[in-house]
């Protein structure tokens, strides 16, 4: 039996198989599953998130799941909140919280006491004209210079991130990954679980997932979320950036389709270094005939 109050994370680059792993382990462990996905957050984007359909769900609980509208803004702090208060539901009715996400800062904003700096208006506008301005890569090189180390962690195309990075920084004068505390959770057992998908089989696994976006009809889904033109974040997830390039005429499809491609390996890429750096995941491989096993005797562990 799985402690008393336990959370478990299923964490891993995406396309690892999380969706499945956290489905089956909910049903052996009495589990409810929590988004940390933040494009999952938005309703109405679905193909594009890879969000688990009814059926994927197989009658397991889900949280946090189509909680925004895409004109909204999704921001860390909020989930926070979102996050913890869902596990203590999940606590409350005594079954099992099972945080599911590829976000190292989603997972650990959830687990660990990390408070995140306010923001400032006028700072916030200044950076972001200045994106508007230069555009993303030249302004990641301006963050590299001021913060080495957060410019590392942040993709050069993120322009949010990146704006977000440079206004903590003049903010509180300190680099922006100071911020990040030793990974320390404020639950009482914690078990993360990793799924180990070698590069190149996760790259393949990556190109036959957008395919299979396209050929379900992720074009069509963004054509039918108007509000996603000009939002501050929904319009900037993987997949929904390059179909509304291709709609606004400035990629063909086959671009479009290929920069999702591109851009997602190295999304994935990222995000597994940034798990490498918490000892507290237990890695398994992904295609381990005994995954499900191995993963609730971990849950179970004193």
């Amino acid at each position: 039996m799985t402690p008393p109050g336990t959370v478990v994370a299923v964490v891993g680059p995406t396309a690892s198989g999380k969706t499945r792993l956290s489905v089956e382990l909910a049903h052996a462990v009495r589990g409810e599953v929590v988004n940390a996905d933040s494009v999952q957050l938005y309703r109405g984007m679905d193909i594009g998130s890879a969000k688990a359909t009814v059926e994927e769900r197989s009658g397991v609980p889900h949280h946090l799941l189509d909680v925004l509208d895409p004109a909204e803004e999704a921001n860390v702090a909020q989930f926070q909140q979102l996050a913890r208060s869902a596990i203590d539901d999940v606590h409350g009715r005594g079954r099992v919280p099972i945080l599911v996400g590829g976000s190292s800062l989603y997972v650990r904003a959830a687990l660990d006491p990390l408070d995140f700096p306010g923001t400032d208006p006028q700072v916030r506008r200044r950076w972001a004209d200045r994106l508007d301005e230069i555009g993303a890569e030249a302004l990641h090189e301006e963050l590299a210079a001021r913060d080495p180390q957060a410019a590392a962690a942040i993709l050069a195309t993120n322009g949010r991130r990146i704006v977000r990075a440079l206004e903590v920084g003049e903010l509180t004068g300190r680099p922006f990954v100071a911020t990040m505390p030793a990974p320390v959770s404020i639950y009482p057992a914690v078990v993360m679980i990793g799924l180990d998908v070698p590069r190149d089989v996760l790259d393949a696994r990556i190109d036959e997932r957008v395919d299979r976006m396209w050929a379900d009809g992720l074009v069509d889904e963004v054509r039918g979320l108007p509000a996603l033109v000009g939002s501050p974040t929904a319009s900037r997830a993987l997949g929904y950036q390059q179909v509304l390039a291709f709609l606004a005429g400035d990629l063909t499809e086959d671009e479009a389709r290929e920069e999702t491609k591109a851009g997602t390996r190295r999304f994935a890429r990222r995000q597994d270094r940034m798990m490498r750096k918490d000892p507290r995941i237990h890695w398994l491989a992904f295609d381990d005939p005994a995954l499900v096993r191995r993963a609730v005797d971990l849950t179970r562990a004193p």
